[in-house]
């Protein structure tokens, strides 16, 4: 008999890495003959703690996908009525994901009533233990959350070893995160860039994704006001939503006369408009000044982009340094030595043939077998006791 899944967390009409990532994993159940359904919110977050424009997606509603909007993130009543609607419901397991600890109570709560049939292993795909930016209660928080579930899946060593502050007995393991491939296929660089307005024969640099103070925005600045860029004429595209104040980054644009050869694009991208920005660049850059792992780093492997990372969290884990792109120290001189050496010594081709093989490790039946192995384990952890 087909394994029941229930997928707990982001999913249409909400946006994001988040449900991007969710509903990709629910297809993949679906490809294997499981039966899939997924939970999602009616509220996720507030509008006074979302620091966006929106929370919802432009993009058609998916017809393939089962989706039930039930949880109010601040409404402990629907997390009552969804944990015992889906205790009768009795799916083999219930695959959550954990990235805030804002989202604990409401997850945590859903988890421990869901169990209580006696069959439902909650394993949990858990992005950060701790988020970047840290609150008072995290950790509280995090502790409920933890508890709630049978295993745990990280997608970065650090998280792994995160956990392990927490809890000690309940099987965990790392999966890294899977190619995104549902941005749609690669198109020229020379049609990109004429749909994107850009020159035809530039040196295209590429930050993409929504833009908090963790993701190093600033180091990347920093590095093209290098001279060497300058003389090179390379030039960064800052394509994403400002989830923090813009104009400290627009004054530093300005303060290092580096306007001409910066293009911003301060909006949130949709689904089916992301390859454009991925097939018109040379390259990728990930500045962050910490981190556990990045969606950005999977559609770069998806469109065979040569990437920059820094050595924080779990970035330098699946970007290997020299043979697909460089991983570099958290500094705008690193990160303008590398792109110099990028550009200067022409390693675009070497590398992107590289990814083509690297790329392999990055499937999402590898996830899937591995959320199935954890929970087994969680079985015979549980017979033995």
């Amino acid at each position: 008999m087909a394994d029941k899944i229930i997928i707990l967390g982001p999913a249409y009409p909400y946006r994001g890495g988040l449900a991007v990532y969710d509903e990709r994993l629910a297809r993949e159940y679906q490809k294997q003959g499981c039966e899939v359904e997924m939970y999602t919110f009616t509220l996720q977050y507030p509008s006074f703690l979302f620091p966006g424009k929106t929370q919802y997606s432009t993009e058609p509603k998916p017809d393939d996908l089962l989706i039930f909007r039930r949880i109010n993130s601040i409404n402990p009543f629907s997390w009552i009525k969804t944990g015992r609607e889906i205790r009768k419901k009795c799916p083999d397991i219930i695959v959550s994901r954990f990235w805030l600890p804002f989202m604990a109570p409401c997850f945590g709560t859903v988890q421990r009533i869901a169990r209580r049939n006696k069959k439902t292993k909650a394993i949990a795909i858990v992005d950060n233990v701790i988020p970047h930016e840290k609150r008072i209660g995290d950790k509280f928080l995090a502790n409920y959350f933890l508890k709630s579930s049978d295993g745990f899946i990280t997608m970065s060593k650090s998280v792994l070893k995160d956990i392990g502050n927490f809890d000690t007995t309940r099987p965990r393991m790392f999966s890294p995160h899977p190619i995104y491939d549902n941005f749609g296929s690669s198109i020229s660089k020379s049609e990109a860039r004429k749909a994107l307005n850009l020159d035809e024969n530039g040196k295209y640099v590429l930050f993409f994704g929504l833009i908090r103070a963790y993701k190093g925005l600033d180091l990347l600045l920093n590095a093209f006001a290098d001279e060497r860029l300058i003389k090179m004429n390379i030039k960064l595209l800052v394509v994403g939503e400002f989830y923090d104040d813009k104009k400290p980054y627009l004054k530093l644009i300005d303060d290092l006369e580096i306007s001409d050869r910066v293009k911003v694009l301060p909006e949130f991208i949709p689904d089916s408009e992301v390859n454009k920005y991925f097939c018109a660049c040379n390259f990728v850059a990930q500045p962050y000044k910490s981190a556990t792992q990045s969606g950005i780093t999977q559609i770069a492997y998806h469109f065979e982009k040569s990437m920059l990372v820094t050595n924080v969290g779990g970035l330098s884990e699946i970007v290997p340094n020299g043979k697909i792109g460089y991983v570099v120290e958290p500094d705008a001189i690193s990160i303008a030595d590398a792109i110099v050496d990028f550009f200067e010594n022409e390693r675009q081709q070497f590398f992107e043939e590289n990814i083509k093989e690297e790329k392999k490790k990055y499937s999402w039946d590898k996830i899937v077998d591995a959320i199935k192995q954890t929970a087994n384990k969680t079985m015979n952890y549980d017979n033995k006791k």
